[in-house]
């Protein structure tokens, strides 16, 4: 009887192992299948570059200017969430084996006095203030470190460190771009959110626990429980101060406590650990501490300090809270390069730390009108970029060399350049073009350029370079390398967007010729 109920036991054992496997497989599937497909994309695109080049050219068109190729423009976007108070937008980039650690673009934009409710993110973030100013709280180690924000500031939130945002700005709407790297995520969507405040919407975390769990851990009654946790309904965004035509939110009320009664209701929120003296219980309770510093943060205190300030920055001690990373304003640092043509400005860990635990570089480019970044290749990391402001032309070239985008830009347009890929950014006559972007690798990068006084071409001129190119005289190629004094940033106004204006003379042109020529023959019938 034993033997035989073990043999049953077993079975059922092995019927659930392979349930789960099988459960498993197609996710799995899925995502290779994905990956293959896109890949075969570009491959099909890379082989069809040269025929697509030599119809153009044939058309007169040039080279794609006629039919620009949009491949590495990401258009993958979906709304996270939207509320009255602010929404959520991400940008997907794709995956394959030419796109190496994928990473998303999240847009944030919040109304005035609004809050992005505390939780924690199964990605790394690099925050990028693009618009008005902003407070951001998050945990570091076991305190809370909290930080103001304004244009041009990055700051990096790891992943599973919980934080929150808030817009504090009278009449002014806030703006963020961040990068979702997603190297730590759990592959579930593009990414998770863990809200830890919240109500019926968002869900807190909370919930996950049975009511009398949390009524002794907060050593509150049930009833209690389920009215602080059903209360929000506004959304993962929401407003922190009274509006006229709704009834008072949670957060507002918090506000018209008295600041003791606001710091003792949010200790009760948090204090899971009881009173409990024990030594046993030290590390819990210092965690439960950092917890409730952490969400009593978001109200004014009179007693927030820092001695320290970083360069460039105006004294924001009010709103600097706890030992930790300091946010770095991009606009405030030196650029790296600059001539009259433009300037670019890149950070790497060794400017900004916490690039380091995210593998995330930053960079920023501006371009005057008419001007050209020069072609180049990263070596090191695939970029994804976004366009601040102003128009041009993205152009990337596939290993065969052959066109794998030549794409008109706008502001909002995001790009990605697989790593070793060829490209260069053009400047529209009209006005300058300033783009920002992420790069998946945080150590610093060493571009190498094509073209330009500090092109490789020029570091590798010789006999072996005039023979690769089929020249016989060393002179002749010194002479077309030469002929480009500027290097990194160059005029380009031949090459500059828009294109629009001279189809449009040449079509009047050709349109002007017909006429003439209708009227001539017309004329021509009439004295026969």
């Amino acid at each position: 009887m034993k033997a035989r109920s073990l043999i049953l036991l077993l079975l059922l054992l092995l019927v659930l192992l392979n349930a789960r496997c099988t459960s498993s497989v197609p996710y799995r599937e899925e995502e290779v299948e994905e990956e293959e497909e896109e890949e075969r994309e570009w491959r099909r695109r890379e082989r069809g570059g040269d025929e697509r080049e030599w119809r153009r050219t044939e058309r007169g068109g040039g080279a794609g200017r006629g039919e620009a190729d949009d491949f590495f423009l990401l258009h993958d976007s979906k709304h996270v969430f939207r509320t009255d108070a602010g929404e959520m937008t991400v940008v997907r980039s794709f995956r394959g084996r030419i796109v190496e650690r994928p990473m998303h673009i999240g847009f944030i934009t919040m109304e005035a006095q609004t809050l992005f409710v505390p939780q924690y993110l199964d990605s790394n973030l690099i925050l990028f203030v693009r618009r008005g100013e902003a407070i951001i709280g998050a945990i570091h180690k076991d305190g809370l470190v909290e930080r103001r924000l304004k244009i041009g500031d990055i700051f990096g939130v790891p992943a599973g460190s919980a934080f929150y945002l808030a817009n504090i700005g009278e009449g002014q709407r806030l703006h963020i771009i961040t990068s979702i790297e997603t190297s730590e995520s759990l592959g579930l969507r593009t990414f998770q959110s863990f809200f830890i405040g919240g109500g019926s919407y968002p869900t807190s975390v909370l919930t996950g626990f049975e009511p009398e769990t949390l009524a002794t851990a907060f050593n509150v009654s049930i009833d209690e429980v389920t009215e602080l946790l059903t209360r929000q309904k506004e959304g993962p965004i929401i407003y922190i101060n009274d509006d006229t035509r709704k009834p008072p939110s949670f957060w507002s009320k918090f506000l018209q406590l008295k600041e003791q009664d606001r710091l003792q209701h949010l200790k009760k929120m948090v204090e899971f650990h009881g009173e409990s003296k024990d030594e046993e219980n030290e590390e819990e309770e210092k965690e439960a501490w950092s917890w409730w510093k952490f969400l009593s943060s978001i109200f004014p205190r009179d007693d927030r300090r820092d001695g320290r300030r970083r360069e460039g920055r105006r004294d924001d001690r009010k709103w600097r809270t706890g030992k930790g990373p300091d946010s770095y304003n991009l606009y405030d640092r030196r650029p790296d390069f600059r001539n009259n043509y433009g300037w670019s400005v890149a950070l790497d860990e060794s400017d900004y730390e916490p690039l380091k635990y995210s593998g995330v570089g930053v960079y920023l480019v501006n371009l005057t009108a008419g001007s050209m970044m020069a072609p180049h290749v990263n070596p090191r990391a695939t970029e994804y970029g976004i366009v601040l402001g102003g128009s041009g032309t993205i152009q990337i070239g596939y290993p065969n060399g052959s066109s794998a985008m030549n794409a008109n830009v706008k502001e909002g347009d995001v790009f990605l350049v697989p790593r070793y890929f060829p490209f260069c950014q053009i400047s529209s006559r009209s006005g300058p073009l300033e783009f920002f972007g992420f790069t998946t690798s945080a150590r610093r990068i060493r571009p190498q350029f094509l073209v330009g006084r500090n092109s490789v071409l020029q570091t590798l001129l010789g006999p072996e370079l005039a023979a690769a190119f089929g020249v016989s005289n060393e002179t002749t190629i010194r002479q077309f390398l030469d002929a480009q004094r500027e290097a990194v940033i160059l005029p380009s106004a031949s090459a500059a967007p828009p294109y629009d204006s001279a189809k449009k003379q040449q079509q009047q042109q050709e349109e002007e010729r017909a006429k003439q020529e209708g009227i001539e023959k017309v004329t021509e019938d009439l004295w026969q």
